[in-house]
C-alpha cells in the first residue's frame, strides 16, 4: 500500500481516483481546483473530483495557488506521500512538489506521448483525423508534458467517435494504467523512458474560434473537427448574419458545390466543402431558435439553393 496525494479536477480524473482507492492505496489528500461559478445563476459548483472524494470521506483541499502557498506545502510535507498522482489537475506542479515524493509525481496524459502535449490532447487527436491514440503515464518534470514516460496503452479511434465517447473510454483505461504504474514503481520493475522531443506535437487549449467552420476544408476535415470539438466549442457558421450551430453532421456521398454553398436533396441540407466534397447538416440551431432536424429546418426557413453560409 502506498500513501498517495491525488491531484485532479474534471470527470476524466474520477475513475483514476476510484481505481487507486480500490487498489488499496491510502489516499491521504485530494487536491483539486476551487469551486467555480457557472450557469445562468452563476452558482458555485464543486469539481467532479471534489464530489467524488467527499462521497468517499477523503480530505480535500482547493488551493488557489500552490507555488508560494506555505500552508499547502506544510500539509503535503507532513503527509510525506510515496507518490503524487496527477490527472487533469489544470495547474502547473511546483518544483517543491516534484521533489517531495520518493516515487515522483506521476501524471496520466490522454495521448501517446510525445504526440499531443498540452491541454486538449483527446480533442486534437480526433480533430486531426488520427486513427489511434491512447494514454501515457509519465514522471512530471518542469516542462509541458515533457517528462520521462513510464507506461502507455494505445486504443483505436472509431470513424464516428466523438470527444465525449473517447473521454469515457480513455478515462477508464487510464485509471487501470495508473494503478499498474504505481504497483510497478513500488516493485521497482518499470524503467522510465525519455521522450523523443523531435516527434512532439502540441494540443493547445481550445478557443471559441476553433468552432468556426471553414468550408474550404474538405468534408472529412470538417467532420473530424466537429467530432473533436464536442461538446465545446462545437461547430458553427453564419446564416444571413446569424449564428448557426451544427449539432450533427455527416459526410455527403455526392455533391460538388462551391465551399459554403447550400443545396438540397429532399429533406437533406448539403453544403459544399473544399476539394469537391460536401457535408450534410443533420441537426441545426439558428441563433435564438431551438434545435431542429434538417427536415424541420427546411420547413421553418425559406432557404435558397445556392445561398452561401459563413456571412
Amino acid at each position: 500500500m502506498l500513501k498517495i496525494v491525488f491531484c485532479g479536477t474534471p470527470e476524466f480524473a474520477v475513475p483514476t481516483l476510484e481505481a487507486i482507492i480500490a487498489a488499496g492505496h491510502d489516499v491521504a489528500l485530494v487536491v483539486t481546483q476551487p469551486d467555480r461559478a457557472s450557469g445562468r445563476g452563476m452558482e458555485l459548483h464543486a469539481p467532479p473530483v471534489k464530489r467524488a472524494a467527499l462521497a468517499r470521506g477523503l480530505s480535500v483541499v482547493q488551493p488557489e495557488k500552490i507555488k508560494a502557498n506555505a500552508e499547502f506545502r506544510a500539509r503535503l510535507e507532513s503527509i510525506r506521500p510515496d507518490a503524487i498522482a496527477v490527472v487533469a489537475y489544470g495547474r502547473i506542479i511546483s518544483r517543491w512538489m516534484l521533489d517531495l515524493p520518493r516515487l515522483g509525481n506521476i501524471n496520466l496524459h490522454g495521448s501517446l506521448l510525445p504526440k499531443y502535449r498540452g491541454a486538449a490532447p483527446i480533442q486534437w487527436a480526433i480533430a486531426n483525423g488520427e486513427m489511434t491514440t491512447g494514454v501515457t503515464t509519465m514522471r512530471i518534470d518542469e516542462g509541458l508534458d515533457t517528462g520521462d514516460m513510464l507506461l502507455a496503452h494505445a486504443v483505436p479511434i472509431a470513424p464516428e467517435e466523438t470527444t465525449p465517447d473517447l473521454f469515457r473510454s480513455l478515462a477508464d483505461i487510464g485509471a487501470q494504467l495508473m494503478v499498474e504504474t504505481l504497483a510497478r514503481l513500488a516493485a521497482g520493475d518499470v524503467t522510465a523512458q525519455p521522450q523523443d522531443h523531435s516527434q512532439a506535437t502540441l494540443a493547445p487549449i481550445l478557443t471559441r474560434e476553433e468552432g468556426i467552420i471553414d468550408f474550404t476544408r474538405t468534408a472529412q476535415s470538417i467532420y473530424n473537427r466537429w467530432r473533436g470539438f464536442q461538446p465545446w466549442p462545437g461547430a458553427y457558421t453564419l446564416l444571413r448574419g446569424k449564428k448557426l450551430i451544427v449539432h450533427r453532421m455527416s459526410i455527403a456521398a455526392v455533391g460538388t458545390f462551391a465551399p459554403g454553398e447550400l443545396h438540397f436533396a429532399g429533406d437533406i441540407i448539403l453544403v459544399g466543402c473544399g476539394g469537391g466534397t460536401a457535408i450534410a447538416l443533420d441537426e441545426l440551431q439558428l441563433e435564438g431558435k431551438r434545435r431542429m432536424s434538417a427536415a424541420e429546418f427546411l420547413r421553418g426557413f425559406q432557404l435558397r439553393s445556392g445561398e452561401r453560409l459563413g456571412s
